[in-house]
């Protein structure tokens, strides 16, 4: 037990110093200047001195009785993750406001890409919103 320990603590010791980077100057000898070798270049992440052009909100839908209203997966978690959340809404919908018609969609960019063909069809059906997200 003493020998492993003792070995282990050699070997530690070992790795300590050549770790340590050579050996220390000699008395009246400045050490080598390695900080260029170790600058980086790095981004400041504050913001720049114009904010982008705001743009508001569109305005709320009075009623959502009769419309249409789009709820779209972005597959955050796999196929299946917002899938069941999705279903609740809608259910809920059937049973408190029956006239509001859900569609429930995958995105097929997933959370990161975009779905032109998606955007294209929810538009061309006059849809009065659509909840864009993940679930579960």
């Amino acid at each position: 037990m003493k020998t492993s320990v003792l070995s282990g603590a050699v070997l530690l010791f070992s790795a300590v110093l050549i770790s340590a980077g050579g050996t220390a100057p000699v008395a009246g000898q400045e050490a080598p200047d390695t900080t260029a070798e170790r600058r980086v270049t790095v981004l400041n992440p504050a913001i720049a001195t114009k904010l982008v052009e705001r743009v508001p909100l569109a305005p709320r839908t009075p009623s959502l009785e009769g419309k249409t209203l789009y709820l779209v997966d972005l597959q955050w978690g796999g196929p299946e993750a917002a899938y069941s959340v999705f279903e609740e809404m809608r259910d809920w919908f059937a049973r408190n406001i029956p006239s509001v018609k859900i569609e429930i969609r995958r995105s097929a960019g997933g959370p990161f890409g975009d779905d032109a063909g998606l955007r294209k069809e929810i538009l061309a059906s006059g849809a009065a919103g659509a909840v864009i997200g993940i679930g579960g």
